[in-house]
Parts: structure tokens; C-alpha cells; sequence
């Protein structure tokens, strides 16, 4: 078999992070090489010939999770153009509905990724991703000397717990009630 030109090669490695990127969001960074490479259409061979270790694709995976996830805040700022309030208002109501429950592996990264994150998965350009993106989403969800960190880790808590609860009613409850005390509605409406 022939080497693989260099834009091919290019095309196989974004394949390859991207794949990463969802599934570990919704595996967990315990997907092994060989089914990651499978997942990807590729051979398990040919992985060490793109990244020095599964270590440094959990940071690629994770930088490239976390810049899909902030195409959802940037859909939020032009869907409500000048409206800061309501595009954050508009991301809450996004991030805690049961869409997003339901589809781990285009989620959040901090929610998908934090458990592994904090077990020591990845190497440190993983860790220093992960923390510089949980840091700038807490700094976009705050607003007017509110704490963007006490809403970043309610939405994250109350995804997690709905997730881990998803087929029973208290899944949806949680969802419902997180999303009324972060966007100032006093009764959950339910999703």
C-alpha cells in the first residue's frame, strides 16, 4: 500500500480529533486507540504517525470540543444582536434543555470532559485547555457583578445530574429547575 499524500494525512488527523472530540464527550477519555481509529474509518496502525500519544489527542479533542461549543454562544450573540442578556438568557435555555441531555457527544466539553480531566487524563496542554475554557465561559456568563462561575458550575452540575438521572422524572425536574433560578423565571416551566 502507498503513503497517503500530505492533504490526505491532514484529512485523516482532522477526522481522527474530531471523532476524539465526541467521543470522548460522551465515553469518557477511556475510548481505546483501536476503536477511536475504527470509529474514524482508519487503522489502529496509523495513529502513532499522527500524534505522540493518546495524552496529546485528549488536548486536541478537547480544543477542538470546546471551539464548536463557543459557536453556540456566538449563535446566541446574533441571534439577539446588542442584547447580551438575552443571548445568555437564549445559551442557559440551550445548555439545560433535553437536546442537550440527549447528545453528550456534541455537548459541552466541561461537562463531558471534567471527570477525565481531573483523573489526570490528557497532559498538560490538555489540563491548561481545559481550565483556560472553563475560565472564559464562566467570564461570558457573568453579567453585571454576577458570578459567571456559580452559573457555569449550575449548569454543569444540573447537565451531569440529568444526564445520570435520564429516563425518571427528576431528570427533567432538574433541567427545569436549574434553568428557572439561572434566567430569573420564577417557576420552572419543565422542558
Amino acid at each position: 500500500m502507498g503513503r497517503v499524500s500530505q492533504a490526505q494525512a491532514q484529512e485523516n488527523r482532522r477526522r481522527v480529533v474530531d471523532k476524539a472530540s465526541r467521543l470522548f464527550r460522551e465515553q469518557g477519555t477511556e475510548v481505546s486507540v483501536a476503536d477511536l481509529m475504527k470509529a474514524a474509518g482508519l487503522t489502529h496502525g496509523g495513529f502513532y504517525k499522527q500524534f505522540a500519544s493518546k495524552e496529546a489527542l485528549i488536548g486536541e479533542a478537547a480544543a477542538h470540543a470546546f471551539d464548536e461549543h463557543a459557536r453556540i454562544r456566538v449563535a446566541a450573540l446574533q441571534q439577539h444582536p446588542g442584547d447580551r442578556d438575552a443571548a445568555r438568557r437564549a445559551f442557559i435555555e440551550a445548555y439545560l434543555s433535553i437536546e442537550h441531555r440527549d447528545s453528550a457527544a456534541d455537548g459541552c466539553p466541561v461537562a463531558g470532559l471534567a471527570v477525565d480531566i481531573a483523573r489526570g487524563h490528557g497532559d498538560a496542554e490538555a489540563r491548561r485547555i481545559f481550565t483556560e475554557q472553563v475560565g472564559d465561559t464562566a467570564a461570558w456568563l457573568g453579567a453585571d457583578g454576577e458570578d459567571g462561575i456559580a452559573r457555569l458550575c449550575t449548569m454543569v452540575g444540573a447537565l451531569v445530574l440529568a444526564r445520570a438521572t435520564k429516563g425518571n422524572p427528576l431528570s427533567e425536574d432538574i433541567l427545569a429547575t436549574a434553568r428557572a433560578a439561572l434566567t430569573d423565571d420564577s417557576t420552572p416551566t419543565g422542558p
